[in-house]
């Protein structure tokens, strides 16, 4: 049977932005969809520019596409970020597909609390307006369906090249870190008053 391999990102820059998954996809599971996460990235993310191909999937073992979907819109409702690509939330459903798969119980877990959302929206939660989704979200708080996702995603999402490229971190500098390499580069704060800047770190 044949197979495509497609990269759900990849490139490299100053930061060196490694290639973050190959997938290989039957010919049966591209044309059938199922357990599988399709997306592009945006013409203007700076993703675009670092990978290879705007086209980007992740084939899931333990989620169908449908639960991976309905993940993939809760953790947007969790942690909005208007112009961060599906692609890194996307690494999100990967890590809580690998659990699903590893843990029947917590496969449970996501399954009954897709079939939550689902009934709230009367089929697809993943097709309910943000407003109402936002609802939704703030109802499930605390449940051990929304922590798993919560905890699992706090992790994913912030801990991967791609959201460095998209946040403008530039990863680990060692004990030195940034106070001479960018430390003074944010251009979306203020400059505090002087008084309340504090001394300024020295190696001596």
């Amino acid at each position: 049977m044949k197979t495509a391999t497609i990269p759900l990102a990849s490139g490299s820059t100053e930061r060196s932005i490694e290639t973050v998954q190959r997938i290989k996809l039957t010919r049966r599971e591209l044309l059938k969809g199922t357990g599988v996460l399709f997306g592009t990235l945006a013409v203007s993310s700076v993703l675009a520019t670092l990978a290879p191909s705007r086209a980007w999937a992740l084939e899931m073992t333990g989620l169908d596409a449908h639960q991976g979907q309905v993940l993939l819109v809760l953790v947007k409702r969790i942690y909005p970020h208007q112009s961060l690509d599906d692609a890194v939330y996307a690494l999100v459903i990967k890590d809580l597909d690998k659990k699903a798969t590893a843990d029947e119980g917590l496969r449970s877990t996501l399954a009954k609390g897709i079939q939550q959302l689902d009934a709230r929206a009367d089929g697809d939660w993943s097709k309910r307006a943000i407003a109402e989704q936002n609802k939704d979200v703030a109802a499930l708080a605390g449940s051990p369906f929304f922590e798993v996702v919560r905890s699992t995603a706090v992790v994913s999402l912030y801990s991967n090249p791609l959201a460095y490229a998209h946040f403008g971190y530039g990863g680990s500098e060692g004990d030195g870190g940034y106070l001479h390499k960018g430390f003074n580069n944010l251009s979306w704060l203020p400059d505090p008053p002087a008084p309340l800047s504090g001394p300024i770190p020295s190696d001596n």
